[in-house]
């Protein structure tokens, strides 16, 4: 046999790709609430502009810092919507999708045995990068508190070692739909500054926002010390383009460019040109975009109970803890009885436990017939 590597053979398959396996074997006809991807189009402008760089014969390699004029739309943007200043020559770098983006930070920072504290509960994709660079994950406990879930200074000093040397935080924080307020982030950066922490941040639903709920980047309260990683998937519903970019300061962009030269080319060169229409061109397709899914979170919250309300993302977590079932059981019953597809909290962390995450980033008939399962599962549970 082939030998795996240790940091290889310890790694798990994601939570939606191992619920896509039991879907895969289950009969008859479902309703999926689970993932985490747009069903609007990518917008006409964005892909015309693909169109023309192809027969404009843009098929050759990109520059691996990213194409220079997508850099200048990235760095436009940054101020434009973030009030955030960097140098596109110097202080950012294009990534194959934002994932690339964050195991790229965490490529060029950590060494054999350093900790990355992540909050619990989070995205489960970020735990398998930070294995694979020899570190270890250190989970932060998050608490429900006032409908929504929390992350507390008290919390992160209780967890931190001096093998600390990131916070991965993501705003707005899938899957809870926490949006970080400024106060939140100004104690964060105040622990981080004490303990020479640096702030991965991952900020891909930053545009999908609710009820005078605002995004703001840690890089704001603590920009030397913090890598901004975002991608065009979740705002220009690009999720197949796979174009993403991290920003940080020049010394360790550099870091990062290395990273990226043993390991991607970056994203295909038309692509490019699209992502750079798409951050410079109008932005009417956003702001329709998150108002169609203000319209499906409205929906789910006035039909199912126990919802947790998003501040942001287009995740809404069901409170289900008082039922005292695992929220993996719940989960396989509302598959395999009731054929709607949704991701048990557990699987994000205890922290997430006793809830279940219901996705509408599908809407239309998808989402009136999963939402009509659910609460017929309900009542029988």
């Amino acid at each position: 046999m082939i030998p795996v590597a240790n940091r290889v053979a310890g790694l798990r398959p994601t939570a939606v790709n191992s619920i896509l396996a039991e879907v895969r074997a289950t009969p008859g006809p479902l309703v999926s609430l689970m993932r985490g991807e747009p069903d609007l189009p990518t917008p006409a402008h964005i892909v015309e502009e693909a169109q023309k760089a192809l027969a404009n014969g843009r098929t050759m390699y990109p520059d691996q810092r990213g194409e220079p004029r997508l850099r200048e739309a990235i760095a436009d943007k940054l101020i434009r919507d973030n009030g955030l200043r960097y140098d596109p020559a110097t202080e950012i770098l294009v990534t194959t999708g934002g994932t690339f983006g964050i195991y790229a930070a965490l490529a060029a920072m950590l060494n054999e045995g350093d900790a990355v504290m992540v909050p619990d509960p989070v995205y489960d994709a970020y735990l398998s990068p930070i294995r694979l660079t020899g570190a270890v994950p250190v989970a932060v406990p998050s608490a429900i508190a006032n409908g929504r879930f929390v992350l507390t200074v008290e919390a992160l000093e209780a967890v931190w070692t001096p093998q600390c040397r990131a916070l991965l935080l993501n705003t707005p924080w899938n899957p809870t739909g926490t949006v970080l307020t400024r106060k939140e982030l100004e104690d964060i950066a105040v622990f981080c500054e004490r303990h020479g922490v640096t702030i991965i941040s991952d900020e891909i639903y930053e545009a999908i926002v609710y009820e005078g709920h605002e995004h703001i980047s840690p890089a704001t309260v603590l920009r030397d010390r913090s890598v901004v990683v975002n991608a065009l998937s979740k705002t220009y519903c690009m999720t197949g383009w796979r174009v993403g970019y991290v920003a940080a300061p020049a010394e360790f962009t550099r870091a990062m460019l290395l990273v990226l030269q043993q390991s991607s080319r970056g994203p295909a060169t038309f692509v490019q040109d699209a992502a750079a229409v798409a951050l410079s061109g109008p932005q009417d397709c956003v702001a329709a975009m998150r108002a169609e899914y203000s319209r499906r979170r409205e929906l789910v919250l006035s039909t199912l109970p126990n919802m947790l309300a998003p501040e942001g993302g287009f995740f809404a977590m069901m409170d289900l803890r008082h039922l005292g079932i695992p929220s993996d059981m719940i989960r396989k019953r509302l598959l395999e009885e009731f054929g709607v597809v949704v991701v048990h909290g557990a699987a994000y962390g205890p922290g997430g436990e006793g809830t279940l995450r219901v996705s509408f980033a599908s809407g239309g008939e998808t989402l009136d017939r999963g939402l009509a399962k659910l609460n017929q599962a309900l009542r029988s549970l």
